[in-house]
Parts: C-alpha cells; structure tokens; sequence
C-alpha cells in the first residue's frame, strides 16, 4: 500500500533504538524525509549511517540532543527544518517502588516523558495549522490506563501524554491537521529485552520462558501473550501519519495485545 509519504518530512525523537528507530525504517519504506535523534552524536551517526545502508538513496539525517538537559533541546529546535510529521517517542522508564521514588525523579520523568512533546509541539504545531497539513504522534503506552504498580511515575507520564494529545487535537478543528496518540503494550524494544534478560538471569530461565512467566503473572489479560514486535507497533504509526488516515483525530489508538480489558 502507498502511504503517500513522499514528499512529507518527519522528526522522530529518541529514534536511535527500539520503537522509534522502527518507526524511522517504516517511513523511509515509503520514501519520506526523515530526521532521527539520539542522546549521543556517535548514536545519531552511526544509525545514520545503517539506515543509509538499508536503505539506499534514503534521505535521512539525524540531530543529537538529550532531551533530559534543556540547552540541547533548545539547540534541537533551532536545528529543526519544517517538519511534516512530529512523532513524540523519547522516554525514560525505570521499575522502582512507589515509596523509594523521590520528587527528583517525578521531575525527571515528566520532564523527559512528557515536556519533550510539549516542547516540540509548540514549535511546530502553528507551522502545520499554517500551512493545513501535519500529524502529530505521541507515544505513549497502555501504562496510560493500566498503571503499573511498579513504576507508577511512568505511568503518571503516558496519562498526560494522552491529555496533551487530546487537547491538541481540539485545536486542529476544521483544518487538516490531526493529533493522536498511541499505546503501545509490551514491546520488545531494547530496553525491554535487556528487563526481561535480567529477570531471566535471576530465575535462571530462557528469555523464551521468561516471557511466558510475564506475561502469565504480570500482564495475564495480553490476548496475544507475548512481547509486540516494534514493526507492529511502526506500522500503525505509519499508517497514522499518513494521508490515507484523515479521518483519524483525537484518538488513542491501543497496539497492547488485547492487554486492555475495554471495548473502547
């Protein structure tokens, strides 16, 4: 299927690993411009380069900033060209008991998880109504409405993330511009995998035997009972910022496995 993505230039944050640079390849397939971040220059370039591997005749750059320290966001924004497609992906997350959390890393998470969006969005959003074309996409996850009890911080994030992306979406009214959001389940992104290698290691089990045992005790309502590929989770993205998805604004599209117990 043609997304019509051609002419369309994109901003992926945290885009070096994981869902993000999945979300990067899905693009580049349908031959948009796309513009990848990273924490790290050598991140950034080496990624560059790989895609351009892929990928040959791939128009793609990237420009490194962590969105943790504000002088390099504000350097990234000074960086930005016109974007077509925001994709709001950057995020920390970190198990933790809710008593052991101190108010340092509240501030944190919701500095890196939601501002970072904020942010991005305030740049860029009057340029897309302006011209009456852009998508916007935060990333956030089924934490949003499935908090979990073992990092509550995070989860406080992907909530916001859904309200923000809401309240975008109403000023988009009349015009053909949309904001969504999407939630994400398990996913096998890095990050993931290195928790439940860890976790394997611990028990002494195969990674395979460990996601068994998640998702049988901690997530046992996952219809599909397994991790979610980050081409799964790229390919609705895709589809999202596409032209073929006009009609779609406001919403908070669940790519969770069924995990959700929710007819809506």
């Amino acid at each position: 299927m043609d997304l019509q993505l051609q002419d369309k230039t994109a901003f992926i944050s945290g885009s070096t690993a994981g869902i993000g640079l999945a979300i990067a390849e899905a693009l580049l397939k349908e031959k948009a411009t796309v513009i990848i971040n990273g924490r790290t220059t050598e991140a950034v370039e080496k990624t560059v380069s790989a895609l351009k591997a892929t990928y040959p005749g791939a128009r793609v750059t990237g420009i490194p900033a962590d969105f943790g320290i504000k002088e390099d966001v504000a350097g990234l924004l000074d960086k930005l060209p016109s974007i077509d497609i925001l994709i709001n992906n950057v995020g920390i997350f970190e198990p933790k008991a809710f008593v052991d959390i101190p108010d340092e890393d509240w501030f944190r998470f919701f500095d890196v998880n939601v501002m970072s969006g904020v942010r991005l969005a305030r740049r860029l959003f009057p340029a897309m109504l302006k011209k009456n074309w852009g998508r916007i996409i935060f990333v956030s996850s089924e934490s949003a409405v499935f908090i979990p009890d073992e990092m509550i911080h995070y989860g406080m994030t992907k909530t916001a993330q859904l309200s923000i992306s809401r309240g975008l979406a109403e000023l988009t009214k009349g015009t053909n511009v949309t904001v969504n959001s999407i939630l994400p389940g398990p996913t096998r992104s890095r990050g993931v995998g290195d928790f439940v290698t860890s976790l394997a290691k611990q028990d002494n089990v195969s990674f395979d035997e460990m996601e068994k045992k998640f998702f049988q005790q901690y997530r046992p309502t996952s219809l599909i009972q397994r991790f979610a590929t980050t081409e799964e989770v790229a390919n609705m993205v895709a589809y999202l910022v596409s032209p073929l998805a006009s009609a779609t604004n406001g919403a908070a599209i669940r790519v969770e496995g069924g995990l959700v117990r929710s007819a809506i």
